[in-house]
């Protein structure tokens, strides 16, 4: 029975920080306390005061496997994640070929056994003609019900009005949306073209994909969710006008819940300029305004989770003109640094930090003994040392090989992450194996 005993931690942990001690045994948390004493054989690593927290639970990512692996796969992406102290993944359908029915989710769980550095979960996704195999679902086989009301990648638009009332109705999980109103985007694209030609500036990308569009799908979105009473969680958002759609409170209160990602907390218009199409995503990047406003949505409980969104593509494809360069960036490797330098700005607290980015995904989904420092639970933990560091394209582990962080100095770096009580990053290099499990969902 493999044993480590890390003392003098400051533990994060349920809004609470506190000085203590905690003991991983056979990949669970065995104890918690002050004083804890080392045992014969057993690894002692002492934390020397720096805070100890759950692994952050990521329940939006795009791995690109099966069929876009040039891009990036489960193996390149979930070392990037527990590199950056995200132990547990939730990744879309999206991919090629979607995930569409139950054999295309199974051959994803396959895909990840002994090759995924994290712990991993995958949505089913919706289209226009796959409600049988929504209605059949196991809900223990995935965390959710992706339903893209807005643009996104081949057959996964459900624009069929019949048919997504008839999702919201019968869905055995959580639906989790994207919501932005494809005509509208598209009247703005056509405004553009017709400005600019092929020559968009990459600066539009919020005007295209406008506030508006965001604002009017997601309306739709809850709409539906009152009328059928569905457990609906709406993902990315980046506008200060959706927020007053959500209630603020608890998430164990709430039906309807909101998620927005780290790139919204940490880029703006301005940055446009400097970036271009690496920072082109959908949706779109907005305001300082809208940021601001965001940032504050999550210390007030209007917002519930925080997420990456992580989409990686390649520098090449994104060095394209405005119109042909795909949208979408990498972000797990640095989300959780970035989200800690709103601490560092006096703007939120570790333990709101934790409680969006690993307590609250894991309430939402249902997922069984993770997300918390609790004895009994999976041994999950990131270890945060607040010494500077700096993000260089050369440390970048996903695939893709570039950062929208690269030159940024954070206050913080990850010293260690343990996934089920084994370390896997030492703060410099990946160690040891793939040790990811295949999540359970506790309905």
């Amino acid at each position: 029975m493999s044993s480590t005993l890390i003392v003098n931690a400051r533990l994060v942990n349920e809004g609470r920080e506190f000085d203590g001690d905690l003991r991983m045994e056979n990949g669970r948390i065995a104890e918690i306390g002050p004083g804890l004493k080392a045992r014969g054989n057993e690894t002692v690593v002492d934390a020397n005061g720096r805070r100890l927290l759950p692994g952050m639970i990521d329940d939006q990512v795009h791995f690109r496997e099966p069929g876009l692996e040039y891009k990036a796969d489960m193996a390149t992406e979930s070392a990037a994640a527990v590199a950056g102290g995200l132990t547990t993944f939730m990744d879309m359908p999206n991919t090629s070929p979607p995930t569409l029915d139950a054999a295309a989710l199974e051959d994803k769980y396959r895909r990840a056994h002994g090759r995924a550095w994290g712990n991993y979960g995958f949505y089913l996704g919706a289209s226009n003609d796959n409600l049988a195999a929504i209605q059949q679902l196991d809900p223990r086989t995935a965390p959710g019900v992706k339903v893209f009301m807005g643009a996104s990648t081949g057959n996964m638009l459900v624009d069929n009005p019949v048919t997504l009332d008839s999702i919201f109705r019968d869905v055995p999980t959580p639906i989790i949306t994207h919501c932005e109103d494809t005509p509208m985007i598209e009247a703005e694209l056509a405004r553009y073209k017709a400005k600019y030609g092929d020559d968009i500036p990459a600066a539009c990308h919020p005007d295209i994909r406008s506030r508006e569009a965001c604002k009017k799908s997601t309306e739709l979105a809850i709409s539906l969710a009152r009328r059928h009473g569905t457990r609906l969680h709406v993902l990315h958002i980046s506008t200060a006008d959706e927020l007053a759609l959500f209630d603020a409170g608890p998430i164990q209160g709430k039906r309807i819940t909101a998620e927005t990602c780290i790139h919204f907390l940490r880029f703006d218009r301005a940055d446009y300029e400097r970036l271009g199409n690496k920072i082109k995503c959908n949706p779109a990047i907005k305001d300082a305004s809208d940021r601001e406003a965001l940032i504050a949505a999550l210390a007030n409980d209007v917002i519930d989770v925080l997420a990456t969104d992580h989409a990686p593509h390649t520098i090449e494809e994104k060095a394209k003109p405005y119109l042909s360069a795909p949208s979408g960036l990498p972000l797990v490797q640095y989300a959780l640094l970035a989200a800690l330098e709103l601490v560092h700005e006096g703007k939120l607290t570790t333990a709101q930090i934790v409680q969006k980015f690993a307590h609250a995904p894991a309430l939402l989904f249902d997922v069984k003994n993770r997300g918390f420092l609790r004895e009994g639970y999976a041994a999950d933990l990131v270890l945060v040392d607040d010494t500077p560091m700096t993000v260089h394209a050369d440390d970048v582990l996903s695939k893709c090989g570039w950062s929208p962080f690269e030159g940024t100095t954070f206050h913080s770096r990850i010293a260690s992450t343990w996934v089920n009580g084994v370390l896997a990053w030492d703060g410099r290099q990946l160690v040891g194996n793939a040790m990811g499990q295949r999540l359970e969902f506790d309905r």
